[in-house]
C-alpha cells in the first residue's frame, strides 16, 4: 500500500508515525510545502509545546472545541489527552502539568517534540519532501491523508476543488483585541487574574487571565473570547464593544458590599483597593470612574460609587480591529464535517482519502487544545488505514 500525506505538521507526522508501527508493509510519503517539516510545532506555546490538557477544568467539550465538540467527543473515546500523554510518555518525553491544566513537556522545549517525531519517521523509512507545494492530489497512491492544517483562505485547499466538497469559510481564532485607548495602553505589560470579557449584545465571553498591551488587551482570557465569537466577530468587521469584569465575576451588588466596607475604613481611595489590581491599575479606573485620587473612601457619593461599581464590574471598550500578528495561526473552518465519515475521518464520497487535524472544521481554545486534536485526528486515521 501507498500512502500520501499532505502537510507535514503535527497531524500529518503523527499520523505517519503511527501508520508505520500499525502496518509494517506501507510505503508512506510526507509532502510538505515549506522548508522543513512541524515548523508550526516548533514555536507553539511560545517555544515550549503546550502538548494537550488535562481537560480536568473543562465540564463541557464545547468549552474547549467550539466547532467540532460532537466529533471529538466520540473520538476521545479511542484516543484522548490521556493515551496522548501515555504515548509521548513511552517515547522517552517525560511531561509536567501546570496549575491550569495545561501539559507541556519538562524540557519546555518544543523542539523536543519535534525532534522525538523526526527521529521516529526517519527510523520508520517515512519519506518527506519539503518545498513541495500541492496543487493537484498525488496520483498513484492507494490513499491520501489531507493535514495541511489551518488556511486563512479557501484557496489554501485548492488541490481540493475537483472533489466539490462543502469547505466551511476560514476566519482567523485565537488572537487579541486592538482598543484605542492611549491610558490603558500606558498599562501594558500588567497582568490581571480572573477577569470576564464579554461582547456587548451577544452571549461570548471569555474567562481567565488578561493582558493589557501597548494596543489593548490579550491573554487566555482574550483568546477564549475570539475563539468562541471568532465568526461573529469576523461578520462585524472586528468592530464591538467589549464588557469587561474587573472583579473575578463578582455582581455588582458583592462589589458594591466590598465598596461599603472601604467606606466604612475612610481610607484614601488610591490606599485601599482591591489587591489584585495594581496601584496603576487602580488609579487608571478611578479616572475612568471619574474620582479623584485625593478623595477619602467615606466622602464619596452614592453616584460616585455607582460610577466605579458599574466601571468594576461592567466596564466597556470599543474593540477597533484584531491585532494581526505573524504568530497568529489558528483558524476557524475548513472542511465541512458533514463531508467526513465521523468514525474513520475518510471522505464521505471518496472513502480513500482522508483529512485530520486543523484543516478540518474543528478548532478549539488556546491552552493546549488544538494540538490534542491534531494527536487525536492523526491517530484515528492512521488506525483505520492499517485496518483496510
Amino acid at each position: 500500500m501507498k500512502v500520501a500525506i499532505i502537510g507535514g505538521g503535527a497531524a500529518g507526522c503523527f499520523c505517519a508515525v503511527n501508520l508505520r508501527r500499525m502496518l509494517k508493509d506501507v510505503d508512506i510519503t510526507v509532502f510538505e510545502r515549506a522548508n522543513r517539516p512541524m515548523a508550526k510545532l516548533a514555536i507553539t506555546g511560545g517555544g515550549r509545546c503546550n502538548l494537550t490538557n488535562t481537560f480536568e477544568d473543562i465540564g463541557q467539550m464545547k468549552e474547549a472545541y467550539p466547532r467540532g465538540f460532537r466529533l471529538m467527543e466520540r473520538l476521545f473515546r479511542e484516543f484522548g489527552p490521556r493515551e496522548t500523554m501515555l504515548w509521548w510518555e513511552k517515547e522517552g518525553v517525560k511531561l509536567t502539568v501546570q496549575e491550569d491544566s495545561c501539559v507541556f513537556p519538562c524540557s519546555q522545549d518544543a523542539m523536543e517534540i519535534v525532534g522525538t517525531l523526526a527521529r521516529l519517521m526517519r527510523e520508520g523509512g517515512i519519506e518527506v519532501r519539503t518545498g513541495c507545494k500541492i496543487d493537484t492530489l498525488p496520483e498513484d497512491y492507494d490513499r491520501i491523508v489531507v493535514t495541511t492544517g489551518g488556511s486563512p483562505r479557501k484557496a489554501g485547499i485548492s488541490f481540493l476543488e475537483p472533489l466539490e466538497l462543502k469547505v466551511v469559510e476560514p476566519v482567523p481564532s485565537l488572537f487579541a483585541l486592538n482598543i484605542e485607548d492611549k491610558g490603558l495602553h500606558e498599562l501594558s505589560g500588567t497582568v490581571v487574574e480572573d477577569v470576564k470579557i464579554g461582547i456587548a449584545g451577544s452571549k461570548f465571553e471569555g474567562r481567565g487571565i488578561l493582558l493589557i498591551t501597548h494596543f489593548g488587551m490579550s491573554g487566555p482570557a482574550v483568546l477564549r473570547l475570539s475563539s468562541y465569537a471568532a465568526r461573529h466577530l469576523a461578520e462585524q468587521g472586528y468592530k464591538a464593544t467589549l464588557n469587561v469584569n474587573w472583579m473575578r465575576g463578582a455582581n455588582e451588588e458583592e462589589v458594591r458590599e466590598r465598596l461599603r466596607q472601604y467606606a466604612r475604613e475612610g481610607k484614601m481611595v488610591t490606599n485601599e483597593h482591591p489587591r489584585h489590581l495594581t496601584a496603576r491599575h487602580w488609579q487608571y479606573l478611578l479616572h475612568r470612574a471619574g474620582i479623584a485620587e485625593s478623595q477619602r473612601w467615606n466622602a464619596l457619593n452614592q453616584k460616585e460609587m455607582n460610577r466605579l461599581t458599574s466601571v468594576l464590574t461592567a466596564d466597556t471598550y470599543p474593540m477597533t480591529g484584531r491585532y494581526a500578528h505573524k504568530a497568529e495561526f489558528v483558524t476557524c473552518g475548513g472542511i465541512a464535517l458533514s463531508e467526513i465519515d465521523s468514525k474513520t475521518l475518510a471522505l464521505k464520497r471518496f472513502p480513500n482519502i482522508y483529512a485530520a487535524g486543523e484543516v478540518l472544521d474543528i478548532d478549539a481554545i488556546t491552552g493546549g487544545f488544538n494540538l490534542q486534536a491534531a494527536w487525536t485526528t492523526g491517530y484515528i486515521v492512521a488506525k483505520n488505514i492499517s485496518q483496510q
